[in-house]
């Protein structure tokens, strides 16, 4: 069985940092550089599980915002690697899934990599393509309602009462609206760091779903969560006053054009 390939984007020339990191990641990973020529197929080709992007490179804006441009690669996980503080803010606002500084990717990327790596399992995505076709359980209709009441606590207990009792892969829905409702909540009591926990928490269910299940706009939360995120990021743990509260969306549902 072939390792899942991390790729390597915007890395000419190589940053430092990546030697010790190849040298963690090569026994589990196979590690490819990609380049402009035919990047998103590429990834689509080789089933990418995660990329890392150079956020010190001068077009790093590129190599992350692009796969997320295509529903072909949009899924990929994207760890953008970069010294310079303004570069990981804001590339939760391009893309990006994780912003490490070198120190943090060397310590943490081994770690995080199996938690967030797209790696293939043929079984368990049709079973999620069919679970998701199913209506939304009356259960996670109660959360979704609460949810979009603002009664974020409330909607922790619906879901994870829904997320217990399933044994399918379309729990993740679950629980991943219920731990983006956790950190809107733990935003308006005031608690920044719990917050940022919570949704980097939630990235690796939501990187999994599809862009609509069970009649939820997955995509539409993934993008509203990820934006909370980039505004926590702005504003840091002791500026919540700042905080544009009106990022705080509702759940939303398909559309359904007749």
């Amino acid at each position: 069985m072939n390792k899942p390939i991390i790729a390597l984007a915007g890395m000419e020339p190589n940053p430092a940092w990546l030697v010790d990191l190849t040298t963690l990641l090569t026994t589990d990973y196979t590690l490819k550089t990609y380049t402009r020529d035919g990047y998103i197929s590429q990834l689509a080709d080789d089933y990418v599980a995660l990329i890392l992007v150079d956020g010190d490179a001068d077009d790093w804006i590129y190599w992350t915002a692009t796969p997320k441009s295509s529903p072909a690669t949009r899924r990929i996980p994207i760890f953008l690697i970069a010294k310079d503080a303004e570069a990981r803010r804001e590339a939760l606002n391009s893309g990006a899934d994780l912003g490490l500084t070198p120190a943090d990717a060397i310590k943490d990327v081994p770690r995080l990599a199996p938690e967030y790596a797209r790696v293939f399992n043929a079984a368990r995505a049709e079973q999620l393509d069919c679970e998701c076709g199913e209506p939304l359980p009356e259960l996670a209709e109660q959360g979704f309602a609460q949810f979009n009441q603002r009664e974020f606590y409330a909607q922790h207990d619906s879901f994870e009462e829904l997320w217990v009792e399933t044994e399918g892969p379309v729990r993740d829905l679950y629980r991943a609206i219920l731990q983006v409702g956790v950190a809107y909540y733990q935003i308006e009591r005031g608690n920044a760091r719990g917050a940022r926990k919570m949704l980097l928490r939630s990235v690796q269910w939501l990187t999994v779903l599809p862009d609509e299940c069970q009649g939820i706009d997955v995509a539409a939360l993934r993008a509203d969560s990820y934006r909370v995120r980039a505004e926590l990021e702005r504003v840091g743990e002791d500026g919540l006053a700042e905080f544009d509260r009106a990022l705080l969306k509702p759940v939303k549902k398909v559309t359904v054009t007749p």
